[in-house]
């Protein structure tokens, strides 16, 4: 997944203090070592959600440089239901070990709270939240070391609007799973979440007004930063 940059050697004796003063201590331990920074190389990761307005530019963004498996409910070479946790159990023994999985999927209902129903908040704990969870909580045997899993919860997770009760509910609670999963990660995984505002396609979709959106091709680079970073537990807005 990340190859090692060229080996440097050691600094000279006499030059020691200048240049852990000059480059500071993160660089200086790795040119003492002997090794420079990693260099990402090619991953094979396993995006579901493959074919919705995020998914759709998320892949188009890594494709280039990386072998992408592209699962979604439909219309994608993978099929998986997230709400399923059997769909997700059979997703996994089929693509085998990947370094990163990226979930741009997820539904939940957006209601006047007064209108929401028991029904619109079982089915938004068991797609949206539930099944992102279970991506990771399945998908710990599937990753390599040093790998990562993305999720996506959403801007409602810290400002709420009327209608978003059980979207900001779920949009939280993965953020809180992701950091306390971060801490529990085997073999140095990793474990983030993109919380994108609204995007523009979505917004023009919906006829609704544009201001706050975000084009879908800038909230995909959010992506490209969490997949390539050295962070985890962390929730990245665009």
């Amino acid at each position: 997944m990340h190859a090692r940059g060229q080996c440097l050697g050691q600094p000279g004796a006499r030059l020691a203090a200048s240049r852990y003063n000059r480059l500071g201590p993160v660089l200086w331990a790795l040119l003492s070592t002997g090794c420079s920074p990693p260099v990402h190389s090619s991953m094979r990761i396993l995006l579901i959600g493959a074919t919705g307005t995020i998914g759709q530019v998320v892949a188009a963004a890594l494709r280039p440089k990386h072998d992408l498996l592209l699962a979604s409910h439909s219309n994608a070479d993978l099929h998986v239901d997230i709400a399923d946790p059997a769909s997700i159990k059979r997703l996994y023994a089929s693509v085998g070990r990947v370094d990163a999985v990226i979930s741009a999927a997820g539904q939940a209902r957006f209601k006047p709270f007064a209108q929401l129903t028991d029904d619109d908040f079982r089915f938004s704990l068991e797609n949206k939240l539930m099944g992102q969870v279970n991506l990771v909580r399945y998908g710990f045997e599937f990753v390599n070391d040093r790998g990562s899993f993305i999720l996506t919860s959403g801007s409602l997770a810290q400002r709420p609007m009327i209608g978003s009760g059980v979207i900001s509910l779920v949009n939280a609670g993965l953020e809180g799973f992701a950091r306390a999963a971060a801490l529990e990660a085997p073999r140095s995984i990793r474990v983030n979440i993109v919380a994108p505002p609204w995007v523009t396609e979505t917004l023009k979709a919906f006829g609704m007004p544009l201001e706050g959106g975000l084009p879908a091709a800038q909230v995909a680079q959010a992506y490209v930063r969490a997949l390539e970073g050295t962070g985890t537990g962390e929730t990245i807005s665009p």
